[in-house]
């Protein structure tokens, strides 16, 4: 029987344990942990450069990211949750059209 684990569970696992940066995630649009890749081909941003705009807004650890279409900036953003070194967790969202920073806030609890 073969046992099957998420690629981000093992990153956030090996992030946490300070063994792998953000920087570490699957840069390929069709990576299965790549959360929205169908609307890859729209984004004019990279997700590697959307990813150093979320860290630089929020620096700490990416533990989940997808690409989605969402009110606000050119409707098509990445959003990120981002770990802080002091274990608090952030929504940071960044259009993928422009690169501007949309929305930068503490990760409610209800977390999508």
């Amino acid at each position: 029987m073969r046992h099957f684990i998420h690629p981000l569970v093992v990153i956030a696992a090996l992030g946490t344990a300070g063994l792998v940066s953000a920087k570490a995630l699957p840069t390929s649009a069709d990576s299965p942990a790549f959360a929205g890749h169908r609307y890859a081909p729209q984004a004019k941003v990279p997700l590697s450069q959307a990813r150093d705009t979320a860290l630089k807004a929020q620096p700490g650890v990416i533990t989940d990211e997808e690409l989605e279409r969402e009110c606000g900036g050119s409707g098509l953003r990445y959003s990120f949750d981002v770990k802080s070194a002091k274990g608090v967790t952030y929504e940071i969202g960044v259009d993928a059209k422009t690169g501007a920073v949309l929305e930068h806030s503490l990760e409610g609890p209800n977390a999508d």
